[in-house]
């Protein structure tokens, strides 16, 4: 009987070790690049989460958190992010929302990664001069992220 549950035990835990191989198939350097950029995209939604409601009046308005915010995305919108984005990183790794389409389109990606950039700027320039300013800021930031987004992500459906 001990040997059966030895046995038992030794066969559950090879099939236990195999099942975790199997799961770990993943480049373990492009699933790190998938974290990074998985990371680097909740600090901007957080960010924005901030200023936006904001700008739709759910939070109270807070120069200095506004301008906080504001300058967190105009940092993260020029650090740079070569590094998140190998070849392969795409929707075929499990847990990516990356499109193939933007190894494809690499000229585009750019110019809508500089158009962030300068949403970014303007919004940041604009947080903290009141309600008004950064409700006219927030639109061309919304805009520079959906419009990759649009392109380049898998949609929730």
């Amino acid at each position: 009987m001990k040997r059966l549950a030895t046995v038992l035990t030794v066969f559950s835990l090879t099939g236990l070790g195999s099942t975790a191989l199997a799961e770990s198939h993943v480049d373990p350097a492009i699933a790190g690049a998938i974290k990074a950029r998985q990371a680097h995209m909740q600090l901007y939604a957080h960010n924005i989460g901030v200023l936006g409601g904001m700008a739709r009046e759910r939070i109270p308005y807070d120069a200095e958190a506004a301008q906080a915010a504001a300058s967190n995305i105009a940092a993260l919108s020029t650090l740079n992010q070569s590094t998140y984005w190998p070849e392969g990183s795409d929707t075929s790794v499990e847990g990516s929302r990356a499109l193939a389409a933007i190894w494809e389109n690499l000229d585009d990606v750019m110019s809508k990664s500089e158009d962030l950039v300068m949403a970014a700027a303007v919004m940041e320039d604009a947080a903290g001069q009141g309600l008004g300013a950064l409700q006219g800021a927030i639109g061309g930031l919304g805009g520079a992220c959906g419009a990759c987004h649009e392109d380049y992500r898998q949609s929730d459906d």
